[in-house]
């Protein structure tokens, strides 16, 4: 199957079309290797990166995110049975029986594997009265897994992608399919997480999302060049284990749970900081000094966010980096998602954030951040494009060779390539 070169320049930028071509066609002979001739389709799903809102999705809040040039890609075809059997490099075989129906017991033993999330993507496509069928995958993905970057979100959103095209003529709206990759994760994978990471994948490009009606995102996209305006986007895994955070994952949404029902809410879409301040001493009450704290975040990470939209729309770099520096602060002193206390000895995001900004010093304009999830995983960092390469020396010096790397926007999400 041959794949256009304007199809991959949009997907990957020009100077990348060579190395796809010869990755797709990779794809091709391991899927025949593997499952014989099957006839297969060429899918992909990327990574994101958040630029701005850290943990508002689930509060039905303000979000700039955008998908990036990293990406899970797969030859796929459909079965004859009711089989999803998918190779995926790296990370070995998986087999899934859509027909089977799984007891308690085995649902429970199932979360947190790989299974859950096809599963649950096949399972709620069904009860939106979706067809789903067997499917033979080969996949390959270079999106580093637990780098901040979404990598279960995007086999997740690459799993709807294939069973919507397969078998459902690619019916499945890109914010449905968020939907869906997000409950797959809620509550078949059993983490928790908003929709941020899925919406951005399903859809592609950069933009700032509006999360205070879910069912129905309001979205906004943003004609953002980085590298025209001078920059590059820089990504360090500090290579924390996310594992370890579940418990502080969950502490965050119990937290501003608490902060919300002084408001008579189940989040806090919609509240201000000045509602925030007034209610402080109902707040601590109610939740602790911590509850208070990451809810005084979310309402001006909301602010910060329709801020950042507006500075990058008029090209006002300054403006924009100011509030990313301002939006890192947030998450480290009021979120307080770099580090958790019961474990001083490993503080990799803080010691990536300190050494950042001590090589950016003196290097223009610049800003760093967590990303993500937080507790472990990445920072970013927007530097200098004539800075990069010794910004990313630098870092790889400390965290090993790799762990820096350059991100560029896509303009896409989750597609069929080719069609």
């Amino acid at each position: 199957m041959m794949i256009l070169d304007a199809a991959l320049g949009r997907l990957y930028g020009a100077d990348a079309v060579e190395g796809q071509k010869q990755r797709y066609a990779r794809l091709l002979q391991r899927f025949t290797e593997e499952f014989g001739d099957g006839k297969p389709q060429f899918f992909r799903a990327p990574g994101r990166t958040e630029i701005g809102g850290n943990h508002t999705d689930h509060q039905h809040g303000q979000v700039l995110a955008a998908a990036i040039n990293l990406d899970i890609a797969a030859a796929a075809a459909p079965r004859d049975d009711k089989l999803v059997r998918i190779f995926s490099e790296g990370f070995g075989f998986i087999e899934i029986d859509l027909d089977y129906k799984l007891t308690e017991e085995e649902k429970e033993a199932e979360k947190g594997k790989a299974t859950a999330l096809v599963r649950g993507v096949a399972e709620e496509m069904r009860k939106r009265g979706y067809r789903v069928g067997g499917c033979s995958v080969y996949a390959s993905s270079n999106v580093p897994e637990g780098s901040g970057l979404s990598s279960s979100a995007a086999f997740e959103i690459l799993a709807g992608i294939i069973l919507s095209s397969l078998y459902n003529n690619g019916t499945v709206r890109p914010e449905e399919l968020a939907q869906i990759a997000q409950t797959a994760e809620n509550c078949y994978y059993g983490k928790p997480c908003g929709l941020m990471d899925q919406m951005t994948i399903a859809t592609g490009g950069l933009c700032r999302i509006d999360f205070s009606d879910p069912q129905s995102p309001a979205m906004e996209k943003l004609n953002t060049d980085f590298h025209k305006m001078g920059y590059c986007i820089c990504i360090t895994n500090t290579h924390g284990s996310h594992a370890d955070h579940t418990e502080d994952y969950a502490a965050v949404q119990t937290d501003l749970a608490k902060a919300a029902g002084v408001f008579g809410k189940k989040v806090l879409e919609g509240i201000t900081l000045k509602e925030v301040v007034e209610r402080a001493g109902e707040i601590r009450r109610a939740g602790g000094d911590r509850a208070f704290l990451r809810a005084m975040h979310i309402a001006l990470e909301n602010e910060r966010v329709v801020k950042e939209a507006t500075a990058l729309k008029e090209n006002n770099m300054p403006a924009f980096l100011d509030l990313v520096r301002r939006s890192g602060d947030s998450s480290y002193k009021l979120l307080q998602n770099v580090h958790v206390d019961r474990t001083p000895e490993k503080q990799e995001l803080a010691v990536a954030l300190a050494i950042s900004e001590a090589i950016l010093e003196g290097k223009g304009d610049s800003a760093c951040r967590v990303h993500g999830g937080g507790f472990a995983g990445t920072i970013q960092a927007f530097v200098p494009s004539q800075f990069a390469d010794e910004y990313c020396i630098a870092m790889n010096a400390v965290f090993g060779q790799g762990s820096c790397f350059r991100i560029r926007i896509c303009p896409e999400g989750g597609v069929q390539i080719g069609k």
